[in-house]
């Protein structure tokens, strides 16, 4: 199965950082799990205004090491550009090609006057382009459902249309469980001249609870017949495990189907969840 422009899909995964050395302990094993079924690249991410910076550069440090390709997130809040400009140099010399560039989110409880030189992730593809060419390959956020900080889809899509004209290289986007909004973004995207890839981001559903606050807060939509059935299985996570996958599994087909470049799963640093899906959509034959 191709993307639309004949390309090899994209099949790629997401980690945090880990905030104790067990915890690192443990991320290994599972890297080890997810990198045996070859990935192109895992994604390391960068809590609220840096809040996980070391640990961002602990986890990407020990997958160069073991040659694993590997994508940092970068984000403007709480940045400046001498701290970023010293990051990418670090990033370059430890062979790092992609880099996840994002706008980000203050910590809980600070003003908006700590948001440091960028404002938006815009200002930090155009900084990174000054500042390394094309050494990087540049990933941006694009958002299905639209940001729930914009007023409105439009206004959304010309954020995203500055990010891709300031140099971004592709895209991934938040998760979501509704193929159509997907593919009505990729349609409102291309009539504006956007070109790039735009994978979509694949979150496994394990956990009801921890689910609807992370969606709540983000704005990605469960829909309403998912939800009742999710609340139905009450303190069973089996049985929210299995419904989970079912869902996922339908939408991760329908997104391959309709011709999407590829999937960025969500793992929250579980194995599990996400090789099952991989598995059950043939991903490794």
């Amino acid at each position: 199965m191709s993307s639309p422009t004949g390309s090899k899909p994209s099949f790629s995964f997401e980690l945090f950082p880990p905030k104790t050395p067990e915890g690192m302990e443990k991320l290994k094993t599972t890297i080890a799990e997810l990198n045996a079924v070859g990935p192109e690249y895992f994604s390391v991410t960068y809590g609220a205004g840096g809040s996980t910076r070391d640990g961002t550069f602990e986890t990407v440090a020990w997958l160069r090491g073991q040659g694993i390709d590997t994508a940092p997130h970068l984000a403007c809040i709480g940045s400046n550009p001498d701290e970023v400009r010293a990051i990418l140099a670090r990033y370059q010399t430890q062979g790092i090609h992609r880099i996840v560039a994002l706008r980000g989110d203050l910590p809980s409880g600070t003003g908006t006057g700590t948001a440091g030189a960028f404002r938006y992730a815009n200002e930090l593809v155009e900084f990174i382009r000054a500042e390394r060419g094309t050494h990087f390959h540049i990933e941006v956020a694009a958002y299905p459902e639209y940001h729930p900080q914009s007023p409105n889809p439009t206004q959304d899509m010309q954020h995203f249309k500055r990010k891709v004209q300031a140099g971004a290289d592709s895209a991934i986007t938040q998760y979501f469980y509704n193929a159509d909004a997907y593919f009505g973004f990729i349609d409102n995207a291309r009539a504006q001249g956007i070109a790039i890839p735009i994978i979509p981001g694949i979150m496994p559903i394990t956990n009801y609870t921890q689910l609807a606050r992370f969606s709540d807060a983000c704005g990605a939509e469960i829909p309403r017949w998912a939800r009742r059935r999710l609340e139905g299985c009450g303190d069973d996570l089996d049985a929210v495990r299995a419904f989970g996958h079912e869902v996922v599994l339908r939408l991760c087909r329908n997104l391959l189907t309709g011709g999407a470049p590829g999937l960025h799963f969500y793992t929250m640093n579980q194995s599990g969840p996400t090789l099952r899906l991989w598995n059950d959509l043939g991903l490794s034959d």
